[in-house]
């Protein structure tokens, strides 16, 4: 890689409602392990995470920002909201994962459903999009502009 560490820079935001497991899916990936009783995020948190994708023979650095839905903490902005952890959600499914993968797929999404808690498919889901970006890249659906630096320099895709 001369000298490069990595040689591409992804960097993921992570979207949604107060306490639905942002930042417990960010430092699981980040530091593999759960945040059981994770404090509420103020505004946003970072972490990042290399990964290597063999078969493309490339390091990834992966960027990752959780950013908290500042309208949606408004709302439940009652010191006892913000008291409760965001682990205890134990809500019937309102989507079934057959439906999810369907409109996903309909969508031309990627789908994968992952656990912050167990870890079961965590990186594989920042895996998978990642391979997914590399194909796209190699399509000319991304632009790749490390060939215009002339010196094979990393280069940042923020999507």
């Amino acid at each position: 890689m001369s000298g490069v560490a990595w040689h591409y820079v992804l960097k993921f935001i992570i979207t949604g409602d107060a306490a639905v497991g942002k930042s417990s899916l960010l430092v699981r990936l980040t530091d593999q392990r759960f945040l059981a009783n994770p404090d509420p995020t103020l505004g946003v948190e970072f972490g990042s995470k290399l990964i290597t994708i063999p078969e493309e023979n490339k390091v990834v650095k992966l960027q990752l920002g959780n950013k908290v839905d500042l309208c949606a903490d408004a709302d439940e902005g009652s010191d006892a909201s913000r008291d409760q952890p965001s682990v205890t959600l134990k809500k019937a499914r309102e989507v079934s994962t057959d439906e999810a993968e369907l409109w996903a797929k309909e969508e031309g999404l990627l789908f994968v459903e992952a656990s912050a808690k167990s870890g079961v498919n965590v990186e594989a889901a920042f895996e998978r999009a990642t391979r997914d970006i590399l194909e796209k890249i190699r399509k000319g659906v991304f632009d790749d502009e490390r060939d215009t630096h002339g010196d094979g320099s990393a280069v940042s895709i923020m999507l």
